[in-house]
């Protein structure tokens, strides 16, 4: 065990003390945060697309006043504070705006219509904000129209005038010229796309058009389309001659509130309760990645102290099954590092980066991360996923001299390690069901599966049966995998074949001292 303990030691040391390993690790977070910000930053800097519209069925200046009305909703929830202070709105105005950003989507929509259009609301607000509503209506009303899209744009990023400008048609009748220098406008990249909108539009549905050389990027042409088809379904309520209440009463959709239920009966879902649900696949992913790294490393480290003889020298003193296992347990203290760095770097930039900037993250990322269990179940199932797959490729590792050979020989266990990943979401989303039981009982799939079911959770049966299949697993391949490194480590030339491995597994293992210790 001593001598165990030293080559372990020794591995342990030659991958932390170099400057690459601290780098691998700082970027693995940084890749992940690129991925999740560099989409937003890219759709961000993307110029917004330019459309004109053929109106036939002369509804547009109805559909333009909806995307404007639209758009302050939209400003009314999600202003940005800083830009809008150093702005040029009117104070009175400024003032109560936080308090209707406070209100909900449909009494926001109730006061946009107030705002916008003089129509009478029935909200219960207080007496003082009825009465600056009241004041500055107009003022409101005219301080919006008068903005530009681009200051618009500033204040509320995601509004539409952000991604999506029209460029006016002068003709009043679409001709066929018209068409022809609109084809001619998208050739030469002036549109983006132009709609036609016929002038039966109101009796036939499907008589619209839409024209653009863009077959992948569908957003413009769902959400103009999204608009028109509103604004004629509103008409076709009214020529039913509904009165406007009863209309809006009939286009509402019907929302569900919704709730978990537990031993005290139902509770609100919060945002944290469905992002801890949701959990599971951060957990899977960081597991996968972990236990992927480190069994490579130790690929990797074998093969090359293989190739460069320095197995040799290190046989002149351990035995081989010394030194398996020390190399096996060197690499695993790596990961365990390599998942403490990141969970320091989790907590830094989630935890203390927003109280520092003084920033409310949507969720509470301790809430999450925080629950003794899941770390421990992470942890419990990181080592045990290690040492099984440790076991396979170390031992298949030490019949190869280079890295060439070994990536025919390992390629099973490769597919096997990305079974998982083509498992998260069916698993996640029904993580009691057949096929997530069914696969809790593949040893090789266990670590992944269990730990994407904990939000289910599984029983402490389930926990219990697993673990010990598992256990049973990891010891069945340490057996095996020392037979073949015990063969194998001093072995050159080409690769051995299937059959020579099965004869090399059905061989009896004999005692094998290291050559520093001396005979009985």
């Amino acid at each position: 065990m001593k001598r165990t303990l030293l080559i372990a030691l020794r591995e342990y040391l030659e991958n932390v003390k170099t400057k690459g390993f601290w780098l691998g690790i700082l970027m693995m977070p940084l890749t992940l945060v690129l991925v999740g910000v560099m989409p937003q930053l890219v759709e961000s800097a993307r110029e917004a697309k330019t459309y004109a519209v053929v109106d036939h069925a002369g509804i547009m200046s109805d559909v333009r006043e909806m995307i404007l009305k639209d758009d302050f909703v939209w400003f009314l929830a999600k202003y940005d504070d800083e830009q809008l202070a150093n702005s040029d709105m009117p104070t009175q105005i400024a003032q109560f705006l936080p308090e209707l950003r406070a209100l909900d989507d449909s009494e926001r929509s109730v006061i946009a219509n107030y705002i916008l259009e003089d129509a009478g609301h029935d909200l219960n607000l207080s007496r003082r904000l009825n009465a600056l509503l009241d004041t500055n209506r107009a003022a409101f009303n005219s301080w919006w129209r008068d903005l530009s899209p681009s200051e618009k744009a500033v204040f509320s990023p995601g509004i539409s005038t952000n991604h999506f400008v029209e460029s006016m048609v002068t003709a009043a009748v679409a001709t066929q010229d018209t068409e022809k220098r609109l084809n001619q406008r998208v050739e030469d990249g002036e549109l983006f796309a132009y709609f036609i909108l016929e002038d039966d539009l109101f009796q036939i549905s499907d008589h619209a058009r839409y024209a653009s050389n863009n077959l992948t990027d569908q957003s413009l042409e769902n959400w103009l389309g999204g608009k028109v088809s509103r604004h004629i379904r509103n008409q076709r309520l009214k020529s039913s001659n509904l009165d406007d209440k009863t209309a809006a009463w009939i286009s509402e959709t019907v929302t569900f509130e919704s709730v978990t239920v537990g031993a005290d009966g139902t509770q609100e879902v919060s945002n944290d309760d469905i992002a801890r649900q949701w959990a599971p696949l951060a957990f899977v992913f960081f597991l996968w990645m972990s236990i992927l790294i480190n069994t490579q490393l130790l690929l990797t480290n074998t093969i090359e102290e293989k190739s460069n003889k320095v197995i040799e020298v290190l046989l002149s003193s351990v035995s081989a099954i010394e030194l398996m296992s020390g190399k096996i347990l060197g690499i695993a203290a790596t990961g365990l590092t390599i998942i403490a760095s990141w969970a320091t770097i989790f907590l830094l930039f989630f935890v203390a980066l927003p109280s520092l900037v003084d920033a409310r993250l949507p969720i509470d990322p301790t809430a999450i991360f925080g629950d003794i269990t899941t770390l421990s179940l992470f942890l419990m199932y990181f080592v045990l996923g290690y040492l099984l797959y440790a076991a396979l490729l170390v031992g298949l590792g030490s019949l190869c001299n280079n890295l060439k050979d070994a990536q025919n020989l390992i390629m099973p266990v490769q597919m096997i390690q990305i079974i998982p990943m083509l498992l998260l979401v069916p698993i996640i989303q029904d993580p009691n069901g057949s096929l997530a039981v069914t696969l809790s009982y593949i040893p090789p799939l266990t670590p992944f599966v269990m730990m994407n079911r904990t939000a289910g959770p599984p029983t402490d049966f389930e926990y219990a049966s697993t673990t010990a299949l598992l256990v049973v697993s990891i010891v069945i391949a340490f057996w095996f995998a020392a037979k073949l490194f015990r063969a194998g480590i001093l072995m050159t030339g080409k690769p051995p074949g299937v059959r020579e491995i099965w004869r090399m597994l059905r061989s009896p293992v004999t005692p094998m001292k290291s050559k520093s210790q001396p005979p009985h």
